[in-house]
């Protein structure tokens, strides 16, 4: 079956850094706990990223800078040279496939963990517990109330970071992206609700982005700014987080993070809210933006309506989560307006191997 070839601002060539895309088209950072146990990545990884190396560029999945940080069961990590060995057969199946460059996704989870999964009692901002169940080794458990970060954990953590920055260079990566949304650690020291501290470190918005500019500056010090991505989630009630000063949140939160950086992520962005416009006009540099999309299912198009109308309000790169999943040559459908497939919700999480991972369909069965 031939398809009409499709002209979309999507799949012009674009910059991202010293980097040069093939499109604006970027695959979004996505947890599908496929990771050993002890969170070093697998074969069967390599080859999931390696099938969408025609995206733009790559964000890969959370990995956590510690063993405080695990969330769930199977995710990745980057704080042992097995992380760092696993990591590299990923990278470089992806260059192998003639990708694009990829940033690491750099996430610690805070209270957002259990001991059943990490073996540790979840760190927070606060000794305020997730208020819905969390998955384990065992199956989904009520959430334990966190222990509250002590200076000192607060300080190991940041270097945590960095450490795990400079990894993820030496595994092949481009750049690290910090994880500071959807309600994970970083989230959960921006948002009132979920840090309740009184000391530099909580009450006002100067002091609740204070914890999320130092890990940024300490990775930008490791790896270098150029090399340094930040991802914000502004006003999205995910994993019990609740914000009642978004609007002066997140422009203090950019402005202190730096010009420097090599790209700001926003994630579920509305090109309609004033906010979004507000965050793109206070940075000069590459903006990506994750677009909303039905929760039930991906949009015939792919999404790319909804992507371009984030071009037209200013984003550069357009982060695409689960029709990448679904379809590893979304690029390809996109620019033929083919049909893409449907998401199995089943198997995206918690079931390991291929199924609903690495089989997906492609429009040349020679790719599968």
């Amino acid at each position: 079956m031939t398809h009409e070839t499709i002209t979309s601002p999507l799949l012009a060539p674009a910059r991202l850094g010293t980097h040069e895309l093939a499109n604006r088209l970027v695959v979004a950072p996505m947890t599908r706990t496929r990771a050993k146990r002890d969170g070093t990545p697998t074969p069967l990884m390599a080859e999931y990223y390696a099938q969408r190396a025609t995206a733009g560029a790559i964000i890969a999945e959370a990995a956590t800078p510690n063993a405080a940080g695990q969330t769930y069961p199977n995710i990745t990590a980057l704080h042992t040279d097995a992380h760092t060995d696993g990591w590299r057969q990923v990278t470089r199946a992806v260059r192998a496939a003639g990708g694009g460059p990829m940033f690491l996704q750099v996430q610690h989870g805070g209270r957002i963990g259990h001991p059943d999964t990490s073996g540790l009692t979840p760190m927070a901002p606060s000794p305020i517990p997730l208020p819905d169940p969390i998955h384990t080794p065992s199956g989904f458990q009520q959430a334990v109330t966190p222990r509250e970060m002590t200076p000192d954990d607060i300080r190991r953590t940041i270097d945590d970071f960095a450490r795990t920055a400079r990894r993820a260079i030496e595994a092949g990566f481009a750049g690290v992206e910090v994880h500071s949304a959807n309600g994970y650690l970083l989230h959960q020291f921006l948002a009132p609700g979920t840090n309740r501290r009184t000391d530099a470190y909580g009450g006002g918005i100067d002091n609740r982005i204070r914890f999320t500019t130092e890990v940024v500056a300490a990775v930008a010090a490791a790896i270098g700014a150029e090399r340094t991505g930040l991802r914000v989630s502004p006003g999205k009630a995910v994993n019990g987080i609740t914000e009642t000063d978004t609007d002066g949140l997140y422009p203090a939160l950019i402005e202190a993070t730096g010009e420097d950086l090599a790209y700001l992520h926003i994630a579920f962005a509305d090109p309609a809210q004033p906010l979004f416009a507000r965050l793109r006009g206070l940075r000069t540099g590459t903006l990506i933006a994750n677009p909303v999309l039905p929760a039930e299912r991906i949009p015939a198009d792919g999404g790319r309506e909804a992507a371009e109308r984030l071009l037209d309000a200013g984003a550069d790169l357009i982060a695409l989560g689960r029709p990448f999943l679904a379809n590893p040559d979304l690029v390809d459908r996109i620019r033929t307006g083919a049909p893409v497939n449907a998401v199995r919700a089943e198997y995206t999480m918690y079931t390991g191997g291929p199924t609903g991972y690495t089989d997906y369909p492609t429009l040349n069965p020679a790719d599968r």
